[in-house]
């Protein structure tokens, strides 16, 4: 027997000018009461443009990082590609406009219309004093602040 689950999207990423944001759906709105005061959120969002069953079988990648193994299961990854599509990512909050349940963010790595699943604050239980990550990827940005300047281009094979 298969399980399976009911998922919705709760809203849907705008940008605009090279400004983006997130915009709840009406409902939703309620649920940002309070949220004030966190800097950062962590945004679960459904990675729509590779949910295809050729994409949801795909379980390992040719050299995706230029110092990575030859191959990586996709676990090992945050590509999009996954059995799930299920993405997540940390945001800077901007501006919270709450009257209009939309959060104004510098930059987040999904695309224009991509439904956003759930929002949860960023804070201090979430960092790893001693995170201990593969040697191929020891150079990559230790903080989140620092991960906007780095040449991330430099890193990938596509």
């Amino acid at each position: 027997m298969e399980d399976t689950y009911k998922i919705q999207k709760i809203g849907v990423v705008n940008e605009e000018n090279d400004i983006y944001s997130i915009q709840l759906d009406k409902q939703y709105i309620p649920g940002l009461t309070n949220i004030e005061g966190f800097k950062y959120l962590q945004i679960i969002w459904w990675g729509h443009l590779h949910d295809t069953p050729e994409e949801r079988a795909f379980l390992t990648i040719e050299k995706p990082y230029k110092k990575g193994p030859e191959q990586l299961g996709i676990f090992g990854t945050r590509s999009e590609m996954r059995p799930n599509p299920i993405l997540i990512t940390t945001i800077q909050v901007i501006q919270i406009d709450m009257q209009a349940g939309k959060i104004y963010t510098p930059y987040i790595d999904a695309e224009a219309g991509t439904g956003i699943l759930d929002i949860k604050p960023y804070h201090m239980l979430e960092r790893i004093k001693h995170c201990v990550v593969p040697g191929w990827c020891q150079h990559w940005p230790k903080w989140y602040e620092e991960a906007g300047t780095f040449d991330w281009q430099n890193e990938f094979n596509f």
